[in-house]
């Protein structure tokens, strides 16, 4: 992927919306002092570049029920089994983040659970049944302090 260079109406575009994405266009043309269209045709531009990856509204998991965030690494018996065991990871609804990493573990996850029992039932007969899953090393977050995206 090639990189893309921005100017500062750029930045203060895409910080103001990386801010709150329901920023009206035309209250962040009034405080960067351009048209709402020149707005308009910068995100287009952005978007079509590749820098803008979308924008969603963002759930807080808390109010649902979902109280135990875990990190855990994967070893696979062989790495061909790879692609099989992330798409079976695929269809486990609360892992919501998976990596393919250097260093002792195959694949790494993020996943999100009600409560240790949760988690527990995961593990047990989702995750370790998984075919080519050897063993399991869970890291459960005690509390997030840092949450960003890159600065612009």
């Amino acid at each position: 992927m090639s990189t893309i260079k921005i100017d500062g109406i750029d930045k203060e575009i895409l910080r103001a919306l990386m801010n709150d994405a329901r920023t009206p266009i035309l209250e962040i043309a009034r405080t960067i002092g351009i048209s709402g269209a020149a707005i308009h045709q910068r995100l287009r531009k952005l978007e079509n570049s590749g820098l803008i990856a979308g924008s969603k509204f963002v759930i807080n998991p808390k109010t649902l029920g979902y109280s135990t965030m875990a990190f855990i690494g994967i070893y696979l018996d062989k790495a061909m089994r790879n692609p099989e065991a992330v798409k079976q990871l695929n269809e486990i609804p609360e892992v919501l983040e998976c990596h393919y990493t250097t260093g002792n573990w195959s694949v790494f996850i993020k996943i999100l659970c009600k409560d240790n029992e949760h988690l527990m039932h995961l593990l047990n007969k989702k995750i370790q049944a998984i075919k080519g899953v050897s063993r399991t090393e869970t890291f459960i977050s005690l509390d997030q302090q840092i949450e960003r995206q890159i600065k612009l």
